[in-house]
């Protein structure tokens, strides 16, 4: 239990480390984002929601990319999985959404952000 809250607490600093770079982004990333064409997923990537493009896919792979170095990182020092880091970012990352944003939920769908708490996996605290 001691090293799961260690865990949790490790992919919860990384995600407020990666979430104010991804705001940083080129106008591309923030475009798309904004338009629904990206999202996020459970498993703490970035996935192509609509409209896939050459451009696109390249934009998400590059992030991706760098989400997964990142975890890799985190998890090497918290002693966890590169997995494991990945889904709690991924569940604290979706929780971030704004409205209008898209998440993948639990049930593999797209959604569009409302109001309300994002559907997130059972698992995710």
């Amino acid at each position: 239990m001691r090293s799961m809250t260690r865990n949790i607490l490790a992919a919860t600093a990384l995600v407020l480390v990666i979430s104010p770079a991804m705001a940083q982004r080129d106008p591309a990333y923030q475009a798309a984002r904004a338009a629904g064409q990206v999202g996020e997923m459970p498993d703490g990537y970035l996935g192509i929601v609509s409209g896939r493009t050459a451009a696109l896919q390249a934009m998400v792979d590059d992030l991706n990319l760098r989400r997964r170095s990142a975890y890799t990182e985190r998890a090497r020092s918290a002693s966890s999985t590169v997995e494991q880091m990945a889904f709690v970012a991924g569940c604290n990352l979706i929780a971030q959404t704004a409205p209008g944003e898209k998440y993948m939920g639990p049930d593999g769908a797209w959604h569009t952000r409302d109001g309300n708490p994002p559907q997130r996996d059972s698992r995710c605290i």
